[in-house]
């Protein structure tokens, strides 16, 4: 490894690492809350669509912690690193690097709590019914194809909302449909047949279901899936760097 990229590497470790703990600074329970949110979530919309509305989902809370666990890492890093250039006018004024670097330490900073997240509620998995095989193996990979579909994101986000402060309201809203437009709460195809190529095109919609496949139908994602997600994370990788590096000049007048 050259002395640069050993230098890079350096950076992004300790910034991911300041992310990491000024998430939990001064709260009384720490990581807890991580964990708590998703589990609350998940109570409150079991009783609501299992008993109350009779979804004919079976395991249903499985069913739906999942959906949360895949929709929480993008929701959280996603509005997260939108403000990553923003709240760091030192580190781009000042320190000699890559900018996306910024972008890139907030979004590991977040693949790490999702993962530790991810893992402590495994156990809850089984609790309610899930038959862990050798599939569920499949799951890193599954989070490492997120996380890549989140950083092209990030980076048009962040270099965006720069020059558009008000982009985080926007985002916002973009989140709370995107919820609804998701499988989270309900099964897929509930989607009407003319809808259902559209709906398809959604890479979180192809994590969510390739997550539920490896847990709760003991099977690999379909080839299908892979390739929407594959090629979104292309997409949104290309185009992140387009927006960030076109725009990356500006941010030092910007800030």
């Amino acid at each position: 490894m050259n002395q640069s990229l050993r230098y890079y590497v350096d950076v992004v470790v300790v910034l991911a690492k300041k992310d990491f703990k000024l998430r939990y600074k001064n709260s009384v329970l720490g990581f807890i809350w991580s964990l708590l949110n998703p589990l609350a979530n998940m109570l409150i919309l079991t009783l609501v669509f299992a008993f109350l509305l009779r979804s004919t989902v079976p395991t249903y809370a499985s069913f739906l912690l999942i959906g949360l666990l895949v929709w929480r890492f993008f929701q959280l890093s996603t509005s997260q690193s939108l403000t990553s250039i923003v709240a760091n006018p030192s580190l781009v004024t000042k320190v000699y690097m890559p900018r996306y670097l910024i972008v890139l330490s907030n979004n590991l900073a977040n693949l790490l709590a999702a993962s530790i997240e991810i893992v402590a509620l495994i156990p809850l998995l089984v609790i309610l019914g899930v038959n862990l095989t050798i599939y569920a193996l499949f799951l890193p990979l599954i989070i490492l194809m997120e996380f890549g579909l989140i950083f092209g994101l990030s980076l048009s986000l962040s270099a965006l909302n720069l020059l558009y402060r008000d982009l985080h309201e926007v985002w916002e809203i973009a989140i709370q449909l995107g919820f609804f437009v998701s499988p989270i709460i309900y099964d897929p195809r509930l989607i009407p047949a003319r809808f259902q190529f559209a709906y398809s095109l959604n890479p979180v919609t192809r994590i969510i279901d390739s997550a539920r496949d490896i847990f709760l139908y003991a099977q690999l994602p379909t080839t299908s899936d892979m390739q929407v997600i594959l090629g979104s994370i292309v997409v949104f990788l290309a185009i992140g760097f387009l927006i960030f590096s076109s725009l990356e000049r500006r941010f030092s007048e910007e800030l």
